[in-house]
């Protein structure tokens, strides 16, 4: 007798304490053996909310800059995650990826006290159009890779090269069987800021960002991650991918990717 219940996919399976297998899902956009960095990035988070949930705290999330060191390729990663300076209202955490127990990604979280500031909240930065307002872009016509082909994507008319902005959203879970934060879940999108405003033809040019810092004045709230992106390429072989992060409710933060700039 069958139950009718369908198992949800995902972009992770956990294999240990500290351990997850990429699935299919995690597939990046640049060679298919690797991972696309976006998901990995909210793994990372995913791996930090478990560390805090060990002990109480009211420390929230303000900043995390990954480094990328060297090929994500897709397979089995540990995560580690250290306290590197605690403290009661601002706390410093480091999370080390590792595959084939090679460190393949560092990253840096500030944690800030969480307090009522509500009275002189305010920001610049304009709302984006809803995201039932956008029309649907098959990203993965554009790119390849599980992981582009997992995500729906919103995104108004590019204005010119490297601008523009979208809504994503994903129905496949962070970790198999497991709950993930609204903030794991949002991050675990944002790397794909780099592929929305596209500055030249990936076919023709390579453009892979070896890091990505990520800055929050507002904890977002799902299922939307919103990106309103600037892609520069400069003279000498860098490029940098600029976005104001948004969810529903408005502007959340800031995110900033360093680009190697290369034809093919």
């Amino acid at each position: 007798m069958t139950t009718g219940i369908v198992a949800r996919e995902s972009y992770y399976v956990r294999t240990g304490e500290h351990t997850y297998k990429p699935t299919a899902h995690a597939g990046g956009a640049w060679q298919a053996d690797e991972q696309h960095f976006s998901p990995l990035a909210g793994l990372v988070v995913h791996a930090i909310d478990g560390h805090l949930a060990e002990r109480p705290g009211n420390l929230t999330l303000a900043r995390i800059s990954y480094d990328i060191l060297g090929r994500l390729a897709l397979d089995e990663c540990e995560i580690t995650v250290e306290t590197v300076r605690p403290g009661r209202t601002i706390e410093l955490l480091e999370a080390t990826v590792a595959i084939g127990g090679r460190p393949v990604v560092r990253a840096r979280a500030w944690l800030l006290a969480s307090l009522d500031t509500s009275s002189v909240a305010d920001s610049p930065h304009e709302r984006l159009p809803a995201p039932e307002e956008l029309t649907p872009w098959a990203m993965h016509e554009e790119w390849n890779g599980g992981y582009v082909s997992s995500v729906d994507v919103r995104r108004m008319p590019p204005s010119r090269k490297g601008r523009t902005a979208a809504w994503l959203s994903s129905p496949v879970d962070l970790v198999a069987d497991e709950p993930s934060t609204a903030l794991a879940s949002y991050i675990a999108l944002v790397d794909t800021a780099n592929g929305i405003a596209v500055q030249q033809d990936p076919t023709a040019w390579m453009f892979p960002n070896l890091d990505l810092t990520i800055h929050l004045h507002r904890q977002p709230r799902g299922p939307w991650t919103g990106l309103d992106t600037t892609v520069t390429f400069g003279p000498t072989g860098q490029g940098l991918t600029s976005s104001v992060l948004h969810d529903i409710d408005g502007p959340v933060g800031h995110a900033e990717q360093i680009l190697t700039v290369r034809p093919l």
